[in-house]
């Protein structure tokens, strides 16, 4: 049959599938820990530079089990994955080498050392992949030229696959568009290696469109950082206020960052150096204080989820350090196979500061990573997932927002299950409606100081002791009312700065509520039946009132209520003017910064209007002088052609003088 031909510009279209370079960082050192199994202890991230031209290169490098010629063919092919069939391994679609080495830069070079399995011999190969190399040539097919050497004993020996011409062509088509100037230079690379591993050398690395590498090696000499809109400084410089948050922060820009939290369980004894320095494995849940665990498991059956008891996912959820700050950090770490997928997913997107400084990691091994392994298949049980993230953040955070300074939420259908209504908590409204609420003119008041008044646990109303006086019906004196109105005219100025017009709301119903009650005190016996009937329906509907005290307790109470009402009036009248007061003046400080802007920008005109004279000054002199020059130099050239007419009249004549005198006489 027919083979399809793959076209080199594929190359660079298939690496387009990274949009972020630090995941195809990843995926190199996806393949390093795949080699846990066979041996490898650590995987090397550095920066080299070409002994040919001095150019930057990356250096990918491990000492895992190597691959054998075959097995480098294989990873040269395109959705060839031996990784598919196991079970353990991140790896599963044969294609994240060359898309991530094609996403990095134009042209890679591998080096592998495998050791002899079932009595076969050591083995050593090297491979190019490189898109100049096919681009300048023309190539129509992708050419990957190839060397093994097999070992006997302590030399290296050729294995020729096909003929000697084509191991010669293929020495000088590596040389030629490899930063190595020959094969005993090549041959080197390997002295870094013992007995095995895998040495992967990426070179004429991407630009930016400042014509900038794409990869900063020189911010951070122990770091490989990328430019571009994954850099924020803002973000840089909080990094180092808050550490805690760091790697929220700056995992977009920083390979050490990113590696850091890249796996959620590293092996032991396995080491991920970058530049020189160990990257330091780091837990989120290290960075949260009040964590909680929440098992999810998905529902069996939907979307091809097999039953297995054993396919759950614990979430642990709780606030960053930082949240005291009120730093906007937020997010899932969604881990598939151990291998981070889900950096700091944010599901939840309230128009407010809700949801801020909720963290939260998990492993879910049921969800189905995409090609890039930047991201989740769009399945119905990734939107189960989503959707049950997004509930535990919402309630994890309405139950303990107040805890770091943010404002209580109330959830009000857990509070109706969990908490009865007459633990509640009473506000200062509640406080004022139980003073004097009118009903048809009528005032109803609550005994909240008799504990028997509250339901008991059949539901019904307790026997009544006493009926209490008017201070025991007051809610609080004015004292406190005072107290509450200042805190609440504070907190409404610090937010907006329209104090005034809610504070006189505020005691507008105080006073709507005190003329009620007088109303009520001035009502006829007659409606007092009425008023008894209504109050034992209220009993019925569990709740205690009272008739109003006597006649003479009325006007005591009618007295301590106008009295109330001038001292509100009083207040009110001293609030509108400290409010006003301080408007006049802010519009005052207003008004002076207007004129001194006007004055500054009249004299900032004036400055260019005489800047302006300035340079059209200056031109004229320049175009004058200018003027002048050509003028002398037009002169001095006709001087000079002048001069040089003389001269040459003047050799004529004194060629014919010696010739004249040269004659014999």
């Amino acid at each position: 049959m027919d083979h399809v031909r793959v076209h080199p510009k594929f190359l660079h279209s298939n690496a387009t599938s990274h949009k972020w370079v630090l995941g195809a960082l990843a995926e190199l050192l996806d393949n390093s820990l795949d080699e846990v199994c066979n041996g490898a202890t650590f995987v090397n991230i550095d920066m080299v530079k070409s002994k040919k031209d001095g150019s930057k290169m990356l250096l990918i490098e491990d000492n895992g089990g190597g691959m054998d010629p075959d097995k480098m063919r294989q990873c040269m092919s395109l959705g060839y994955s031996a990784k598919s069939k196991l079970v353990d391994t991140i790896g599963q679609y044969g294609n994240g080498f060359k898309t991530s080495t094609m996403r990095l830069g134009a042209d890679v070079i591998v080096f592998s050392r495998c050791c002899g399995k079932n009595g076969k011999r050591s083995t050593q190969s090297i491979g190019l992949l490189s898109y100049t190399f096919l681009r300048s040539t023309g190539k129509e097919d992708i050419v990957v030229p190839m060397l093994d050497y097999e070992r006997s004993g302590q030399e290296w020996n050729r294995m020729v696959r096909s003929s000697s011409a084509d191991w010669k062509r293929n020495v000088e088509t590596i040389v030629q568009w490899s930063p190595f100037s020959s094969e005993a230079v090549l041959l080197r690379q390997f002295n870094e290696m013992q007995d095995q591993g895998t040495r992967i050398i990426v070179y004429n690395l991407w630009e930016d469109d400042q014509g900038m590498l794409e990869l900063d090696f020189d911010t951070d000499p122990h770091d490989i950082q990328i430019r571009g809109v994954n850099r924020d400084e803002k973000c840089i410089d909080m990094a180092k206020k808050y550490p805690n948050s760091k790697h929220f922060l700056t995992y977009r820009h920083s390979l050490r960052s990113y590696a850091a939290i890249l796996y959620l369980r590293i092996p032991p004894n396995f080491r991920i150096i970058l530049r020189g320095e160990d990257v330091e494995h780091h837990n989120i849940v290290n960075d949260m204080m009040m964590s909680q665990e929440i098992t999810y498991r998905p529902q069996p059956g939907v979307d091809g989820i097999p039953k297995d008891s054993n396919m759950v996912a614990v979430v642990t959820v709780g606030f960053v350090k930082d949240a005291k700050a009120h730093i906007d950090v937020q997010g899932f770490n969604v881990y598939h196979k151990n291998r981070l997928i889900k950096p700091f997913w944010r599901v939840w997107h309230p128009p407010g500061s809700d949801g801020r400084g909720v963290i939260g990691v998990l492993e879910a091994n049921f969800v189905e990573p995409a090609h890039d392994k930047q991201g989740f298949e769009r399945t119905t049980v990734l939107a189960r997932l989503e959707t049950r993230l997004i509930h535990m953040q919402k309630t994890y955070w309405s139950t303990n927002c107040h805890k770091i300074g943010y404002a209580p939420r109330r959830n009000k259908k857990l509070h109706e299950r969990e908490i009865s209504p007459d633990s509640f908590p009473k506000s200062p409204e509640s406080k004022k409606r139980n003073i004097a609420s009118s009903d048809k003119g009528q005032t109803k008041f609550v005994d909240k100081s008799n504990n028997n008044g509250h339901l008991n646990g059949k539901g019904e109303v307790g026997t009544l002791r006493k009926r209490p006086s008017y201070r025991e019906q007051s809610p609080s004196s004015s004292e406190d009312v005072s107290y509450d109105d200042r805190q609440n005219c504070a907190s409404r100025k610090q937010k907006n700065g329209s104090s005034s017009r809610e504070f006189l709301g505020k005691d507008a119903q105080k006073l709507s509520g005190l003329r009620s009650c007088e109303a009520a005190q001035n009502n006829s016996p007659a409606q007092r039946p009425a008023r008894t009937t209504r109050n034992s329906n209220s009993q019925e509907n569990g709740f205690n009132r009272y008739e109003p005290s006597p006649s003479s307790s009325s006007s005591h109470a009618l007295t301590q209520l106008k009295e109330e009402n001038h001292q509100l009036r009083e207040r009110l009248e001293r609030k509108e003017e400290e409010v006003l007061g301080d408007l006049l003046l802010d519009l005052q400080k207003e008004k002076e910064r207007c004129k001194s802007l006007e004055a500054q920008l009249q004299e900032a005109t004036r400055k260019y209007d005489e800047l302006s004279k300035e340079q059209e000054s200056l031109i004229d002199i320049f175009s004058e002088e200018r003027q002048r020059r050509d003028i002398e130099e037009e002169n001095l050239r006709k001087k000079l052609k002048d001069a040089s007419i003389t001269i040459q009249q003047l050799l004529d004549k004194m060629r014919v003088l010696e010739k004249v005198s040269s004659t014999p006489k």
